[in-house]
């Protein structure tokens, strides 16, 4: 056994690691989530949407309705599980109560189902998208970060987590609409810290609605001279007409 695998099993014994779901000590101990816990689950299943990963109702499509009538500046993106109640009761404990463990399990079933297709985006990199400095202040993390650290050791490919950059805190977008949203987004982010060369990045998100965030992190990316983005979220809503 290495030694972060050392360093992980002390910790565990003294800090039990929670459930993503219950949020209770997780049984058995050295799982990352309670079996019984784990079926409860709503995994996205095909067919999916190509650009945001929801689920389709049918094979004979590719897109779903809002991405058919929306532009996405995106190649394509996967998402592990539709956001329902237990989905957002999860994410809610992952991002403002200090849940950071919750990644790992997120990021191991992202790979478990999706291992083929990561490996398809053939990405140089990968990308969270960024909170404002003063929230960062607020929750001590950005969820978006820890997952891409999750995916960077799971894949082997490097983490730029000052690559985009929020410059401006924007008020909450879940009262806005799809549009008002990309407005609330667009002057907001800019690039950051990019290495020269880089076609092909995964950019992180931890919820996919809107698709404002995704976009606009994509535009900025696109003219910072990043022809591919693909997009992995562990959350996605449900087909929207």
């Amino acid at each position: 056994m290495d030694m972060e695998n050392l360093w992980e099993n002390a910790i565990s014994l003294i800090y039990p690691r929670r459930c993503p779901i219950c949020h209770d000590i997780v049984q058995p101990r050295g799982k990352k989530i309670c079996p019984a816990c784990r079926r409860k689950v709503h995994f996205i299943e095909q067919p999916t949407c190509k650009k945001c990963g929801t689920e389709l109702e049918s094979s004979r499509e590719e897109l779903c309705p809002d991405c058919k009538k929306r532009h996405r500046s995106f190649d394509g993106g996967i998402s592990l599980m539709l956001y329902d109640k237990i989905a957002r009761e999860s994410m809610t404990w992952f991002k403002y109560h200090g849940r950071q463990e919750y990644a790992a399990w997120y990021i191991e079933e992202i790979l478990y189902y999706y291992r083929k297709e990561l490996l398809h985006f053939r990405a140089e990199a990968i990308i969270p998208v960024p909170v404002h400095k003063s929230r960062l202040r607020e929750r001590g993390y950005n969820q978006a970060e820890l997952l891409g650290r999750e995916l960077s050791r799971g894949l082997g490919i490097p983490l730029l987590p000052r690559a985009l950059l929020r410059t401006k805190k924007t008020v909450a977008q879940k009262e806005l609409t799809p549009a008002e949203r990309l407005r609330n987004m667009e002057s907001s982010m800019q690039a950051g810290t990019i290495p020269q060369g880089i076609q092909r990045v995964i950019l992180v998100d931890d919820i996919y609605t809107t698709g404002s965030t995704a976009e606009v992190c994509t535009r900025v990316l696109n003219a910072a001279g990043i022809p591919h983005v693909f997009l992995v979220t562990v959350c996605v809503g449900e087909t929207r007409a």
